[in-house]
């Protein structure tokens, strides 16, 4: 690890507040202190920054592939970390690899390579994310109907035992095919349930909340929508404040107009934060792929299966950024402490990610005051640099 160094010539967001005429002191993989240019202790090695801003890493729970790769497709260590690689560059600091709806064999592959990968420590890596396969058929999306199946006690048991493995462990499930008393189970271990894939009723999803469920995955896609007279999983989403929602921000999954007035409707203490969906596509060229078995093509920012439905997202997390800052006209903080706090807090780690303060993670990025990525750093340790 890097001896203890500062980061100075830049703008600090630290999560809260914006500093001027200041530097990031990182000391063993920490946030040490934000201390005025005139105050950088003596004989600490410098980085000077030469303008922009400084700002948390962005935390990401829902990242099914990258690199020209699929965690579907090769579930293990280093499929995990070729993913993180491949958006670092992009600003994410910490992430969640994601499962999409697989075979009981491929599930436990998943689990495995988590618990490695957290052995390993793998720069970026935070814990596991399971979407599927306790899901709706009726909102299935792009997940294979023929892989989605009821939760067994098995299958409640194996989630348990894996959250032990790993910082974090989330699953989306959909509330009419996964009782409140499993829910309940799984949150009293420590597991992060989120919502999603389903068409439940707004009370059916409320009392999904109330027996832990804490989150939404992608709003408005895959989900109940907003009826007259009944709400369902969207209107309960942002109406129970015990509930944080992830959004896909491209200007494809959900319109900007929608997006406007779920910021104005969500209740808090959740919050509605930003997630890619990513998949294989990020940081490469590449035109196709495959999942379970079923091409998926890329186009004019679109990934879709042969029939057209939307399958993932072509959409890295500084660019959900900047569409939330730019075409949303979301303030440039605010935007930030979606990619970071927000989702950061969501998943019960928001006191080590998702800001710059005495004795969080030193995960930072550098942004050009046009948004652009300069430098990121994981843990103190550099892991990226613009050209």
């Amino acid at each position: 690890m890097n001896g203890p160094f500062a980061i100075k010539d830049a703008t600090i967001f630290d999560g809260e507040t914006w500093h001027e005429s200041s530097a990031l002191v990182i000391r063993d993989g920490s946030v040490d202190a934000i201390v005025a240019d005139d105050a950088i202790p003596a004989g600490l090695r410098v980085v000077e920054a030469e303008g922009g801003l400084l700002a948390p890493g962005f935390v990401d729970v829902q990242v099914n592939g990258g690199g020209g790769v699929m965690f579907n497709d090769r579930p293990d260590a280093e499929t995990i970390r070729t993913i993180c690689r491949a958006h670092a560059p992009f600003g994410t600091t910490a992430l969640l690899p994601t499962l999409i709806t697989d075979t009981p064999e491929i599930t436990a592959q998943a689990i495995a390579a988590g618990a490695e990968a957290a052995r390993q420590n793998i720069p970026g890596f935070l814990g596991l994310h399971l979407e599927g396969p306790h899901l709706s058929i009726s909102r299935k999306g792009a997940h294979d109907p023929a892989l989605i199946r009821p939760m067994s006690d098995a299958d409640k048991a194996a989630l348990i035992a894996a959250r032990k493995q790993m910082p974090v462990l989330l699953t989306t499930v959909a509330p009419e095919t996964v009782p409140a008393w499993r829910i309940a189970a799984l949150a009293a271990a420590g597991v992060v349930v989120s919502l999603g894939h389903s068409d439940a009723s707004s009370a059916l999803a409320a009392t999904a909340a109330e027996a832990g469920a804490s989150m939404v995955t992608h709003l408005f896609n895959a989900m109940s929508q907003i009826g007259n007279r009944e709400p369902g999983l969207v209107g309960a989403a942002l109406d129970t404040g015990a509930l944080s929602c992830g959004l896909i921000a491209d200007g494809i999954h959900v319109d900007p107009a929608t997006i406007g007035i779920a910021l104005r409707a969500k209740r808090r203490p959740g919050r509605i934060f930003l997630v890619t969906d990513a998949m294989a596509t990020i940081g490469t060229d590449m035109t196709s792929f495959t999942l379970n078995g079923r091409t998926i093509r890329r186009e004019n920012g679109r990934l879709t299966l042969e029939d057209g439905t939307l399958a993932g997202a072509d959409l890295d997390m500084i660019s959900a950024v900047r569409f939330m800052h730019r075409t949303l006209g979301v303030e440039l903080g605010e935007a930030l402490r979606m990619a970071s706090l927000y989702p950061a807090e969501s998943i019960g780690q928001g006191t080590r990610h998702g800001r710059l303060a005495p004795g969080s993670r030193a995960d930072i990025v550098h942004l050009s005051d046009a948004l652009d990525i300069e430098s990121v750093w994981i843990g103190g340790e550099g892991v990226f640099a613009a050209a």
